[in-house]
């Protein structure tokens, strides 16, 4: 199976309790994942890995503080990334015209720099009535065969 990098931004935590269904998921199927709440880009950076970037967005648009060095750090890289597969979670409030801003720009980010989109951003819209712990865990098990 993949070896799995979730790469959470999360300002009150909403993204890390995702992040950790998302690991409870993975594992089930049988990957090997590993947290990074703290992302730091040139330790996760590896050959053959896939990223699941969870990301809430904060203020008018921005990174959560968490990763904002991270995301610094992939759009001034010039290495290869090409080996690097991705998809991404992006969790918020559609009421805010920046819903899910921030990963849809780490999304784009990460297409730029030649990263392979394995499965479509999926967006949690927090304004509706959902568990998103549930609905990434459903997300992860309906694209199962693509990961």
């Amino acid at each position: 199976m993949s070896s799995f990098q979730v790469i959470v931004g999360s300002m009150l935590g909403g993204s890390e309790y995702v992040a950790e269904a998302c690991e409870e998921t993975l594992t089930a199927l049988g990957h090997q994942v590993e947290l990074h709440f703290e992302p730091e880009f040139a330790q996760i950076l590896s050959k053959n890995q896939t990223w699941l970037i969870c990301t809430s967005t904060h203020g008018a648009g921005d990174y959560p503080d968490n990763i904002q060095a991270f995301a610094t750090d992939l759009e001034n890289s010039e290495q290869d990334l090409s080996s690097v597969k991705f998809l991404t979670i992006g969790i918020g409030d559609s009421s805010y015209d920046t819903f899910c801003y921030a990963a849809k720009k780490l999304n784009k980010l990460l297409l730029s720099k030649g990263c392979i989109e394995i499965v479509s951003l999926i967006t949690l819209d927090m304004s509706e009535d959902i568990d998103p712990e549930e609905q990434s865990q459903a997300w992860l098990n309906e694209n199962k065969d693509h990961l």
